[in-house]
This record gives C-alpha cells, sequence and structure tokens, in this order.
C-alpha cells in the first residue's frame, strides 16, 4: 500500500470519539483495515483466500481490559495474519516484510514497543505453530483427558480477543470448537474440583489457621478460597477464566454471579477475622444459590463441599 493511500485512509479515522479513549482491539482492527487489508489485496492476492486476521492470545488489549498502565509495553499498531502451515512456509517471510514495512505510528499511537517475551505475539503466524504454542496441540480436544490436560488460562487466551475476518475458516473452526465450551462431564469435573478446594481453603482452613495464630498460612487459604470460588464463577458462566491478574476484573463482565466481585474486594478491607468468615460465608451463599438455579444441587447447606454429589451425580 503507497503512502498516499494510507494517508487517505487514516484521515476518515479519529483517535478519540465523544471522550472515548480508543482500545486496543479497535485500534488493531482500524489498523488492519486501513494498511494491512489493502497490503494484503495488493501484494499476495493469489493467497488472500488462505488468510485470516485479529489480535487474538496474550495481552490485556486482547481481553478488552488495556490502560494507560498496561500500554507501556507490547502495545500499539498491530495485528496477526494467520496463515496455513504449508502457505505460511511458501509466502510467510515475505508477507512478513511486508508487515514490516506498513506505518510504524497510527493515528496518533506510537510504534509497538516489544519486550523480549512479548515478541512472536502479532505480524504473520503459522496458524497450526500459533494454537500449539498455546493449548499444545492445534485441534479442539475431543476426550475429557485431553480436555483436562489444558490450562483454563490457555483456552481463555485462545478464545481471546477478536477476528476481523477468516476467508479460510480453518482459524476460527478451532476458535468455534473451544468456544463451545467444555463436554459435560468435563464441566462438572471441574466444578466439583472448584467447590472442594473453595471449601477446603476458605470455610475450613482459614479460621482453623486463624486459631492456631498461623497468619500467613490463613493468607494462602484466603487466598486459595478468593481463586477458588472466582473460578467457580467463570464454571458457572460457562466461561474461561482467564490469567490470575484478570480474574477479578473479569467477574464484573459475566451475567452471573457478578456480585461476588464486590464481595470478595470487602475481604482485603478489613483484618478482622470475624468479619472475614462473614464474607467467605455470604460469598459461598451465592454460589450454592447460583447452583440452585442452575439444577446443579438441591442442597441447602451452605458448606460447598456437600453439594459435590449432586454436581457429580451424572458422571457416575
Amino acid at each position: 500500500m503507497n503512502k498516499a493511500t494510507y494517508v487517505k485512509n487514516s484521515r476518515q479515522i479519529s483517535v478519540k470519539g465523544g471522550g472515548r479513549v480508543m482500545k486496543g482491539l479497535e485500534l488493531s482492527q482500524k489498523y488492519y483495515e486501513t494498511c494491512g487489508k489493502p497490503m494484503m489485496e495488493e501484494q499476495f492476492p493469489e493467497i488472500i483466500d488462505q488468510t485470516a486476521a485479529g489480535l487474538v492470545g496474550y495481552g490485556s488489549e486482547c481481553l478488552g481490559f488495556d490502560d494507560e498502565i498496561s500500554r507501556d509495553h507490547d502495545f500499539g499498531p498491530s495485528f496477526c495474519i494467520w496463515l496455513p502451515e504449508e502457505t505460511y512456509r511458501q509466502y510467510g517471510a515475505a508477507m512478513q516484510a511486508a508487515y514490516n514495512a506498513l506505518p510504524k505510528t497510527f493515528l496518533g499511537f506510537s510504534e509497538r514497543v516489544e519486550q523480549e517475551q512479548g515478541k512472536g505475539r502479532v505480524g504473520v503466524l503459522c496458524l497450526e505453530d500459533f494454537y500449539r504454542g498455546i493449548l499444545g496441540r492445534e485441534t479442539v480436544p475431543v476426550t475429557d483427558a485431553e480436555w483436562l490436560m489444558i490450562p483454563e488460562e490457555a483456552l481463555a487466551t485462545a478464545v481471546s480477543g477478536r477476528v476481523f475476518e477468516d476467508r479460510f475458516g480453518q482459524f476460527c473452526a478451532v476458535r468455534e470448537g473451544l468456544l463451545a465450551y467444555y463436554p459435560e462431564t468435563v464441566w462438572r469435573r471441574k466444578l466439583a474440583d472448584a467447590l472442594a478446594k473453595a471449601a477446603q481453603a476458605g470455610q475450613y482452613n482459614f479460621a482453623r489457621a486463624m486459631r492456631r495464630g498461623e497468619r500467613v498460612a490463613a493468607e494462602l487459604a484466603l487466598s486459595e478460597f478468593v481463586r477458588e470460588s472466582m473460578r467457580l464463577v467463570y464454571l458457572l458462566n460457562r466461561t474461561y477464566a482467564p490469567f490470575y491478574k484478570w480474574m477479578h476484573r473479569g467477574i464484573r463482565t459475566l451475567s452471573t454471579g457478578s456480585e461476588i466481585a464486590d464481595m470478595l474486594g470487602l475481604l482485603y478491607q478489613t483484618d478482622a477475622e470475624t468479619d472475614r468468615i462473614l464474607i467467605i460465608e455470604a460469598v459461598c451463599n451465592v454460589l450454592v444459590q447460583i447452583l440452585q438455579e442452575k439444577g446443579l444441587s438441591a442442597g441447602q447447606d451452605n458448606f460447598l463441599q456437600n453439594h459435590i454429589g449432586e454436581v457429580l451425580a451424572v458422571c457416575a
């Protein structure tokens, strides 16, 4: 794409709209549509039907959580082009060179500055390698064992972000298979695991550790409870839980149990053991109500572990 075309296209887009700062996904899509797509159509028409483009993978912008703090690294005008393995071997280097020649700044945003661990996240990528790098495999898991081998945060990473277009269909075929979520038996086993861990850490070990004066153990138990209760919220929404630092923020975007985010926040606004125990039990009460609403348990007991039997009943 020549410079005149870039200038003409970019003049039609503003950095802000109505006081809203552009998020990374929006920036990426506009950069692709203005610069990337014309480059691909002009320079690689013979393989354009074998491409997919978007911004998916690691990074806060793929979750829509980017802000001024996160934009100090691995942020800027960029996008991904995915090519199937054979096409990548033939055209990957040439297309990457064309990608590298695109304007480095766009709509007032400076060039993407990558840290060492952030390299290889954008640009021209081998489709199969992309999924193998995140999931350890290039296809959708089939058996329960295959699903259970993949960490939840890896699945969340693989389905993050946005696909701008997929002319070939292979990239989205895997993505849609993952978005269909866990098989029922896997989902229930993960629910049971999280129920057991949340009960053990928050409803049992936290108070016992405090009574022994083991404050470090108590804080570890509290952290484990917070993590597993958040994991339960994601599971109950049939949504993969992201990397731990985004779990709490992400709960607010879910349709069921989002109020638990504020309840968990209260745990870190008090050091009083009694208050924390009351908050833990309140969180568990909400979780039990959701289990009941979804027909996963008819039990009234607030102790989460006592609901595992009903959750696993269909897996027997």
